[in-house]
Formats: structure tokens, C-alpha cells, sequence
């Protein structure tokens, strides 16, 4: 059964009286509905088409979080050989809202880093919902440490709300944790590639994403804060998320401009819930061309480059 957002119950009510002909026609054999069915497709399709061309920022972050989109473990799972996982910070424990490991990508060997949200309540419980822990990055930071020494491209698929900000969490350096991991993303000799799959909340997602080219897919979103959390701060009303998701300029489209994302990958009309293989297919052309372009670089080149992609963010926004 399709979950749908709050702005497509249009497209539910539509879609549903549909099915419901093909089912009265699948229980009386002398009934032919299908033409009406068709006629109901297609006008589901043309409001589908126009609701995902004038998506609002807030309607934008409502897509990145839905939970049908594919995740971490999708993508590993489709666009990866010989995954080999690779667990805990050898330090505290084992962190299982990151996964990361060892693993070749078209027969090139590489080591790859994301945030797990889960997909069901067990999953998401055990993941805790994507919101890392220090031993996370702890983690993270030991997996980046490995591939810089046997030379291995990284690449980091992101997609949290943020770290998690608990009380043991804190108790164990969240923030020192969160710094470190960026730090090394920053430091690394290799190429550096990450990729927001859905939400890019605050610290916890930079800490994956100090990279040398980051891409966003088209409906995913990057930012400083929620526009829940912003609105609380600001307007000391949460309800005014919508305000605050205009303001903060969070999708892949607004970064682009600001020179914060690079590359803006393809979602299918309806966002990648509707068809996860079509947007993992995406991802994985993205992913290709942007290794290729680092491929031949020296790690002097790569930590210069790095260094002044970042000195640059925002500038080409200000230009225009």
C-alpha cells in the first residue's frame, strides 16, 4: 500500500477509485471498466506530474523524509559487489545508524560510509532513526583512516536529521566526535564523494559530506537546522516550518546556486519512493562520473581542491 504525503491526498483519492474499478472488475468477470480506469491513470498522472514540478521547500523536505525512498542499505545493496561491513569504533560500541565498509563499485575497490534510517519500526529502532551516536563517527573516522592508508576512494551517502542529541550521546563527546569526523573528511588524501539521498540535517550530516564533490538527488534536502527547529528558535512557533523552509534555502536547487552542491541527480516524476531502481540507477551514473573526474588527481590536488570548494560556498550565489 502506497503512503502518501499530506499534499497528494488529491492523487490518493484518484488512485484509489481506480483500483477500486480494477477490483469490482476482478470480482465480476462481464464488467469492463477499464477505460474508465485509464481515463483515471492518466489524470492521475498529469496531477502527479504538476504537483512534483511546483514543490515549495517545505513540501521538498516532506518528500526527503518519506519513508519509501530508498535508503543506505538500498543503495550498497544494488550498487556495490563484495560488501564487506565493517563494525564498531574500537572504543565503545558499535553504531548501527551508520553502516559503512569495504566494497568495489564497477570493479573499482572503494570504502563506503551512510546513514541507515531503517524501514520498518524494528529497523528504525534499531538504526535509531538515521541520528548517529559519537561511536558512529567514531566509526566513520576509523573507515576513512583505513582508506587513506590503502589509497581507496570514499564514498558517503547522507541522509539523517542529525546526531543524536541524548544525554549519553553527549556524555561520550558528540560534538568532539562530529568535529573529528569532519576534520577528517577535510584531511583525507583520497577522492571524497557524498551523496544526500534525503535529509541533510545539521552537524551530523557534514560530518559525512566534507567532500570533494557532493551531489543531492533532486528532491533531497541540506541544512543547518530543521525547519521545525528553526521556526521554534526564530518564531518560538514550530508551526511556522514552511516560513522557515523558504528561508533557509535548503533545497538541491538553492545550493546549487550557492555552490555548496555540485551535481543534481534525477528523481522520477513522484519522487524516488515511485520508482527506488530508477533513482538508485541515477545515483550510480553520479557516482561513476564524479570518481572518474577525481580519478587521475594527486592528493595534494584533492586536499586543494577540497580546501577551496569550500572557501567558495556562497560566493557564486552572491555573484548573481
Amino acid at each position: 500500500m502506497a503512503n502518501y504525503l499530506e499534499f497528494e491526498k488529491p492523487l490518493a483519492e484518484i488512485e484509489g477509485k481506480a483500483e477500486e474499478l480494477r477490483a469490482l472488475a476482478r470480482q465480476n468477470s462481464e464488467m469492463d471498466v477499464e477505460k474508465e480506469a485509464e481515463a483515471l491513470d492518466q489524470k492521475a498522472a498529469d496531477l502527479l506530474a504538476e504537483l512534483y514540478r511546483t514543490l515549495t521547500p517545505w513540501r521538498k523536505c516532506q518528500v526527503a523524509r518519506h519513508p519509501d525512498r530508498p535508503h543506505c542499505k538500498d543503495y550498497i545493496k544494488a550498487l556495490f559487489q563484495e560488501f564487506t561491513p565493517l563494525s564498531g569504533d574500537r572504543n565503545f560500541a558499535d553504531d548501527h545508524a551508520v553502516m559503512g565498509g569495504l566494497a568495489r563499485f564497477n570493479d573499482r575497490p572503494i570504502v563506503v560510509i551512510g546513514h541507515e534510517k531503517g524501514h520498518d519500526t524494528k529497523s528504525r529502532i534499531e538504526r535509531n532513526f538515521g541520528m548517529a551516536r559519537p561511536e558512529g563517527y567514531r566509526k566513520a573516522i576509523r573507515l576513512m583512516d583505513l582508506a587513506d592508508r590503502f589509497g581507496l576512494p570514499i564514498v558517503t551517502l547522507v541522509d539523517t536529521t542529525g546526531a543524536y542529541p541524548g544525554r549519553g550521546a553527549e556524555e561520550r563527546g558528540q560534538s568532539e566526535a562530529i568535529a573529528r569526523s569532519t576534520e577528517k573528511c577535510l584531511n583525507v588524501k583520497v577522492p571524497l564523494v557524498s551523496i544526500i539521498i534525503g535529509e541533510g540535517g545539521s552537524g551530523g550530516a557534514v560530518a559525512f559530506a566534507g567532500a570533494n564533490r557532493l551531489a543531492m538527488l533532486e528532491h533531497a534536502v541540506y541544512s543547518v537546522i530543521s525547519p521545525e527547529g528553526c521556526a521554534s528558535i526564530l518564531w518560538k512557533d514550530a508551526g511556522k516550518m514552511r516560513e522557515a523552509a523558504e528561508a533557509l534555502k535548503l533545497t538541491a536547487q538553492d545550493l546549487e546556486k550557492l555552490g555548496v552542491a555540485d551535481q543534481i541527480i534525477p528523481e522520477p516524476v513522484g519522487g524516488a519512493q515511485r520508482d527506488p531502481d530508477a533513482t538508485i540507477a541515477n545515483v550510480g551514473a553520479a557516482l561513476e562520473e564524479m570518481l572518474t573526474a577525481l580519478d587521475k588527481k594527486t592528493p595534494k590536488e584533492l586536499l586543494q581542491e577540497r580546501r577551496q570548494k569550500f572557501l567558495d560556498i556562497g560566493t557564486k550565489g552572491l555573484a548573481a
